[in-house]
Formats: C-alpha cells, sequence, structure tokens
C-alpha cells in the first residue's frame, strides 16, 4: 500500500536534514519519489552538504521517467483518499464498504441451497421452464440410461465368476452420466472419473469396446495396461480414466484454457465425486478455472458417500455448491436422479462457459444404489434399506420411463424388446472379448519413450527371464513376445 501522506511528510522532513535541503514542498520530486520507496540506483548518489544542488539536480534528471511514470500511481493513491473520505475501499478485485459493526459471516446460510428440479419421482414435470427435449433424443437417453443399466449388470457377475479382475457400476446415477452428455457437443472434452461410462456410450462407444476394455485384450485400445473401466477414446474426446482421485480435475481446467486461447466454440467437462472434492485438486481447479476465465464446467456426482466416508465427515458445508462462490465460479445445485433437469442445466452452463468464457460448477444430488467397486461391501456401512429405497423409488432409469410413456414415445413391448437385445448384446461381446488374445508383454514398455532408456530395457529383459523360469504364474494366453 502506498504510505500515507502524513507518513510521507515525516520522512521528508527526516530527508531535509540529512541532505542540508530547505523547502522541498509536497509537490517536489522528493515527495513522489518517496511514494515508490527508493531505487537501488540512488546509491551512488549519496548527497552532501557542499553541494546540494547539485545533488538535486543528479537525482531529477536520473528519475524524470520515473516521476512522469508515477503518474497512473499518484492517481490511484487519490482514488484511495476519496474512497475513504466515502466510506469505501477501492481494494484490487472491486470496492468494499467500510462498516462500524463487528459482524462474523456465519459458517452457513440460514437455508440450504435449492435443488433445481423437473420431474418429480412419478416422472411428471412440475414446471414448463426446461429445455425441450425432442422425442429422438428422449428415447436414446432412456436406451441409454436402461443399456448401462444392463451391461452394469451383467459385468458385475463377470467379475464375480473370476472373468474380469474388477468393476465399477453406475446403479443409481444413470441420468447424471448420459443427461449431461445429451446436452454436450462431441467437440467437448470429457475429464471423467470412473462412473461415466454412460458418457461413452452415448457418443457411440460400442459395448464391444467396453468389453474389450475390461477384458485387456488386444483389441483394448489400453492395450491391456489398466484396470478394467479405466475408459479412454481419443475418437470420443473422452480422456482416459485414471484411478488417482481428482486429478482430472486441474487437467480439464489447463485444457479448456487452451480451447480458449485457440479460439474453439467447445469447453471441457470433468466428472468427480463428493470425495473428489476433498481433495486439494478440487479447490485449485476452480481457483485456477476462475481466474483464467476457463470454459470448463465441473459436475460433482454428490451420491452421499465417498467410499464408506459419507459426506457428514468430510465437510460441515452445505454441500459442494457453495464453494464455487468462494472462488467465483457460477454454479447451481441440480437433482441428478432428473434427467431432464440434468440436460437443461448443463445445457445452460455449456452455453454460459463458451460465450461468457467462465467455469461452472454442477453440484448433481444422487445416490450410489450400489457397492462402490466389486472390492467393497456397502451393506458394512449403511443400512440395506437406505439402499433400496433409492434403489427402487428413486430410481432415474424409472422415473425418466414414466414420462416418455406419459408422452407416447415408449410402450411395455419396446422396453421388453430393448433389455432382452442389450443383454444378448453384452452377452456375446463378452464372449468374443474373452477370445481375443492378450497384448504381447512387449507392450508394456511401449508408449511412453521413443528410445527406451536402459533401466527399462533391463526390467523387460528380467521380466521375460522371470516368465520363462517360472511359467506356471503368469497366464498362458499373454504372448511373451
Amino acid at each position: 500500500m502506498a504510505l500515507s501522506l502524513g507518513k510521507s511528510k515525516r520522512i521528508l522532513q527526516c530527508v531535509k536534514s540529512k541532505i542540508c535541503v530547505v523547502g522541498l514542498g509536497k509537490n517536489s520530486f522528493w515527495s513522489g519519489w518517496f511514494r515508490h520507496g527508493c531505487p537501488s540506483s540512488m546509491a551512488p548518489l549519496a548527497p552532501t552538504c557542499r553541494k546540494p544542488d547539485a545533488v538535486l539536480i543528479d537525482a531529477a534528471t536520473q528519475f524524470a521517467t520515473r516521476r512522469f511514470e508515477s503518474t497512473k500511481t499518484e492517481k490511484h493513491v487519490d482514488s484511495l483518499c476519496d474512497a475513504e473520505d466515502n466510506q469505501l475501499l477501492d481494494f484490487p478485485g472491486g470496492k468494499v464498504a467500510f462498516t462500524s459493526e463487528m459482524r462474523f459471516i456465519p459458517e452457513s446460510p440460514m437455508e440450504r441451497a435449492h435443488c433445481y428440479r423437473v420431474l418429480d419421482d412419478n416422472g411428471q414435470p412440475n414446471m414448463s421452464n426446461f429445455a425441450q427435449v425432442s422425442k429422438e433424443v428422449a428415447v436414446k437417453m432412456y436406451a441409454n440410461m436402461l443399456t448401462l443399466q444392463v451391461m452394469d449388470t451383467i459385468f458385475y457377475e463377470a467379475q464375480r465368476q473370476g472373468r474380469i479382475s474388477f468393476y465399477v457400476t453406475s446403479i443409481g446415477e444413470e441420468a447424471i452420466n448420459v443427461a449431461s452428455a445429451a446436452a454436450l457437443s462431441i467437440d467437448d472434452v470429457i475429464f471423467p472419473q470412473y462412473r461415466e461410462p454412460g458418457v461413452l456410450l452415448w457418443r457411440g462407444f460400442t459395448l464391444q469396446e467396453f468389453a474389450n476394455q475390461c477384458f485387456g485384450n488386444k483389441a483394448d485400445y489400453g492395450k491391456g495396461r489398466q484396470m478394467p473401466i479405466h475408459y479412454g477414446s481419443n475418437k470420443h474426446n473422452y480422456v482416459t480414466v485414471s484411478s488417482t482421485v481428482a486429478t482430472q480435475i486441474p487437467q480439464a481446467v489447463g485444457a479448456a484454457y487452451s480451447l480458449k486461447m485457440d479460439g474453439k466454440d467447445a469447453c471441457t467437462v470433468t466428472y468427480f465425486g463428493d470425495g473428489g472434492s476433498s481433495t486439494g485438486d478440487f479447490h485449485a481447479a476452480l481457483n485456477f478455472a476462475a481466474v483464467m476465465e476457463a470454459p470448463v464446467i465441473f459436475i460433482c456426482r454428490n451420491n452421499g458417500w465417498a467410499i464408506s466416508t459419507p459426506v457428514s465427515d468430510q465437510f460441515r458445508s452445505d454441500g459442494v455448491v457453495v464453494r464455487g462462490r468462494g472462488y467465483g465460479v457460477r454454479s447451481i445445485r441440480v437433482d441428478g436422479n432428473d434427467a431432464l433437469a440434468m440436460y437443461t442445466a448443463v445445457h445452460a452452463a455449456r452455453k454460459m462457459a463458451i460465450t461468457e468464457h467462465r467455469p461452472i460448477l454442477i453440484e448433481a444430488l444422487t445416490y450410489r444404489a450400489g457397492h462402490h467397486s466389486t472390492s467393497d461391501d456397502s451393506s458394512k456401512y449403511r443400512p440395506v434399506s437406505e439402499i433400496e429405497l433409492w434403489r427402487m423409488a428413486r430410481d432415474p432409469v424409472s422415473r425418466l420411463r414414466r414420462w416418455i410413456e406419459s408422452n407416447d414415445w415408449w410402450s411395455g413391448e419396446a422396453e421388453s424388446e430393448l433389455r432382452s437385445n442389450v443383454r444378448k448384446e453384452v452377452l456375446d461381446a463378452i464372449q468374443v472379448a474373452e477370445r481375443v488374445e492378450k497384448p504381447p508383454i512387449a507392450e508394456i514398455f511401449t508408449d511412453v519413450y521413443d528410445a527406451p532408456p536402459s533401466n527399462l530395457c533391463e526390467q523387460e529383459k528380467l521380466l521375460r527371464e522371470t516368465i520363462r523360469r517360472f511359467p506356471q504364474d503368469y497366464p498362458p494366453d499373454v504372448p511373451a513376445l
């Protein structure tokens, strides 16, 4: 902050006595100079009492340019004085009003942030102000949500049979997946967590491609180097899933800023759970996005649980939506089990993100109706009755079905046919994926370095020797070449 004028005068008096100069007024060179501090170039100007005028002439010559450059700062100082007179502080970031009342900002609002909703639990609209969805889009949304539900059920059982090593379902969160994808453009880049396969499904990723990845065969785009459900597709602008929680959030901001710099008519979208919002990456990303005005949409799937940790043990704030305001990010809370509400909110968020160059935070309230993964038994830390309530009474798939049926866009016959066809297609895809050979051992060491370093070559050699010595400890269907 600039020195106050009173303090400057006292310093000036001290300087006068040191350099044997009298008559330095408030408009002199020195008074302006003290507002900026003594520059390093002043060192050779040690004044003497014998030729004070010469000292002042030399100093004025060297600092004349700085004095004229100080005009902007002097005006700022004047504005500060005017602001104080008007009980306002013209502080960086905006004017702040003064008050004589000492009042702490409460730790939480009197009323929780409202949740935007279109369809009630019976699938009936409670309002007319929402993005209109055509029959074609609505039926495709429902078909994708149902397909995801059937696919999850079969792949989960495949893991239980030992046919794949791991799986994560999206049961109860299908609307967040599919409805958000429907509101986006294929040019928008997706940075997923690991519970968003519905976005890929909407963009055209086939059931066979899902199966290939889960079985890690030669047709898997990741060449078998990732855990099951760690999907990725350049063709569909879907960045590969990484297990590390929340690392995708700041990555999405950086990519969004790149799209903005290139003038692209697109944004990035990143998904994460309530647990992800408890990481440092989340907070850094929101601040980064707000300051850089990056076109990114943050979609938080607040399903109540970070594996076995409830939200009540994670934060004391009103969920995640209120955090956006602290970083200057426009935010909204949405019913994540309402496909029309999700579609409308994401549609509006995308428009604001791109046209206004701003980040948007969406907190989607939902419930993880399945286990966290095949490595989890959620009945150990939450009541089964609670799970069944959300699975049956608040199922997002059933809610959307009631709405399209009320519009005469769907029927029981269409339902039976779709379920039968999807089930057959998933089972066929699994059988095909099982028969495709695994990627060769050499693929473990590729795609990182242009020329593999010596230590990596040594590791590959050691692995091959170990397989030859202990072949019984390695899958026989993995080519050693």
